[in-house]
């Protein structure tokens, strides 16, 4: 260590503070020294801090993609960016968060195989490789995607996507069904080959991601922190919104019915806003209203079924609650009917502050149930992750004042829905309280 515009005989005496408790004791002094010969210069610190914390390795980051990517139109190592839509704690229940929301990656496209023939799957691998947060300089992140929400892909063990194949798409046995016919009645077959085109489409097994969906890396490395953060929503409420929240769930139902009056979702979220503020939170959080059934509606349905592809404003069942069907209804789906995010609100006679109350429930459609007598969604039991998945999209907005999880009188913990699924929960709700415009 050398000290600036220091005389040789007071250089040489630093030569004598060897060890870190030499060099310590010089930085503490070095400044007196300089004050006594006339100097202002000071010793230079290291410009990177260490890493103070780190998240473990098999953490998990909750993405959303900033970059379309698709096995027909993207190409080989092209960049790649994603931004984290939920705060990661530094350990679990803590309010020290590792990740905030808003936080940003950036990577390429490691692997892109299209199809080459119907019975060959497109392939896809993202590579995140550096961590933006705000404030702070890049850091190295080493991880690999293990889920993209609501896609008809699989993944495998080192994050590669594998498409559909075709004979995969119930569209595509449709069409193995018209070619035949065409070959033995060439008079009808080619007619009904292009009415269903028209119709349908045409079956795609390409990988085909646009701008704002969902997916999870898992860190396959510690990821190294230099600091913490406050959580970006608060999670306190007010006593002029805890009240009146309490004396509604003394009183209100603890699951809403089909309309046979057959016992369905429990209620897991209280929304407190009115019907223009929750439009816009969740259409900014990447959610669509639900439809109302229609015979337009019914014909897209089943196109999407058919196609085994989306259809982001599709009619949901109605569910009953104070006597009437919900209120609102939105979902989030991606490349498949048989998979979506979904949930009902009900406007509540109860208010907060002036603000209305809203009650809602929540689930998340995995696949489809088809029983003797059922034909209809399958739904994720750990209902509470669907609970905090639809409080971390619209947190994301920025729209959102306060989130808090609340307890209510003899809680349920699990049970069927109309349609006989199972589900459990820990029995609380999730209150959202928007901000004022």
């Amino acid at each position: 260590m050398v000290l600036m515009s220091i005389h040789r005989e007071e250089l040489t005496l630093t030569r004598g503070f060897g060890g870190p408790v030499g060099r310590a004791l010089l930085l503490v002094a070095a400044p007196i020294i300089a004050m006594a010969i006339g100097t202002s210069s000071a010793p230079s610190l290291p410009s990177e801090q260490p890493a103070a914390w780190s998240l473990p390795a098999g953490s998990v980051l909750y993405l959303r993609l900033d970059t379309a990517v698709s096995t027909k139109s993207s190409h080989l190592r092209d960049p790649v960016k994603a931004r984290v839509i939920r705060d990661i704690p530094l350990k679990l229940d803590s309010k020290e968060i590792a990740v905030p929301c808003g936080a940003e990656l950036s990577g390429t496209i490691e692997k892109l195989i299209p199809s080459s023939s119907p019975a060959d799957r497109a392939r896809l691998r993202l590579r995140f490789t550096q961590l933006q947060m705000p404030g702070l300089a890049p850091v190295a992140v080493e991880g690999h995607v293990t889920e993209v929400e609501n896609s008809r892909e699989t993944i495998v063990a080192d994050g590669t996507i594998q498409g559909v194949l075709a004979s995969e798409l119930p569209l595509s046995m449709l069409e193995d069904a018209l070619d035949k016919l065409k070959k033995t009645r060439p008079d009808i077959g080619g007619e009904a080959k292009k009415t269903s085109e028209k119709n349908l489409g045409k079956s795609d097994t390409s990988i085909e991601y646009p701008v704002g969906t969902d997916f999870t890396l898992v860190l396959d490395k510690p990821l190294a922190l230099t600091k913490v953060v406050p959580p970006t929503v608060a999670d306190e409420l007010s006593p002029q919104v805890s009240a009146p929240v309490a004396r509604l769930l003394e009183e209100a139902p603890q699951r809403v019915s089909g309309k046979d009056g057959k016992p369905g979702d429990p209620l897991n979220l209280i929304v407190i806003g009115n019907a223009g503020e929750i439009r816009r939170v969740f259409q900014e959080g990447g959610w669509a209203e639900a439809e109302k059934l229609t015979g337009k509606s019914l014909f897209e349905t089943v196109r999407a079924v058919m196609a085994n592809k989306g259809y982001g404003t599709a009619p949901v069942s109605q569910l009953y609650l104070f006597g009437r069907a919900e209120d609102l209804a939105f979902q989030k789906m991606l490349n498949t009917f048989a998979k979506r995010h979904h949930l009902r609100l009900w406007r509540s006679p109860a208010t907060a502050d002036g603000r209305e109350i809203w009650l809602g429930a929540a689930t998340h459609d995995v696949g489809m149930d088809v029983r003797p007598g059922v034909v209809s969604h399958a739904i994720e039991p750990e209902i509470d992750k669907e609970r905090d998945k639809v409080g971390a999209d619209l947190a994301a907005t920025g729209r959102v004042s306060v989130l808090r999880l609340v307890a209510r009188p003899n809680p349920l913990s699990e049970g069927l829905t109309a349609t006989g699924g199972n589900w459990k929960t820990d029995g609380r709700l999730l209150v959202i309280e928007l901000k004022v415009p």
